[in-house]
């Protein structure tokens, strides 16, 4: 054997059946969810900083709060959209409700990335806020989120 095997690992962390409906935390989705709150964090100390900014941060902390909600949705639309459009266009559009059905899986890097971006672009303008500097403010942040979040899934 000229490689290393990939451990045999379940994809699920845990599951709870209740009432013959199973929830299901598996660990692609606490992969998202920690690079989520590390980013928010990181964001959170990038504008304590001012000299970061040269003056004033592109945004309160509050505001970051209120765009991690805006991310959060264009990362879960996006990415599923994307599956969607990218990968079995047909099946979905033969059974469109099954578009709806996020708990069986099929998620999208792509679309989450740019679901994120339309999600960034759409918070600016409904705030006011200047969009390059929180474009700089969303960099500082997307390393853990793009790491945690993009590890193969197991």
């Amino acid at each position: 054997m000229s490689y290393i095997p990939f451990p045999d690992i379940s994809p699920e962390i845990f599951s709870i059946s209740i009432d013959g409906m199973t929830f299901a935390l598996r660990w692609y989705a606490l992969a998202y969810i920690a690079g989520l709150l590390i980013g928010w964090k990181l964001a959170v100390m990038a504008v304590r900083r001012p000299a970061l900014w040269g003056g004033q941060p592109p945004m309160t902390e509050e505001q970051i709060e209120s765009l991690l909600t805006w991310v959060i949705l264009g990362v879960i639309l996006g990415g599923r959209l994307g599956h969607v459009l990218f990968y079995q266009p047909g099946d979905y559009f033969a059974h469109p409700l099954q578009i709806f059905k996020i708990w069986e899986g099929g998620m999208s890097f792509h679309g989450g990335f740019l679901g994120v971006a339309v999600a960034g672009i759409a918070f600016c303008r409904s705030q006011g806020i200047a969009m390059l500097k929180t474009a700089d403010l969303m960099a500082i942040s997307a390393p853990p989120g793009l790491f945690l979040g993009t590890a193969p899934a197991v």
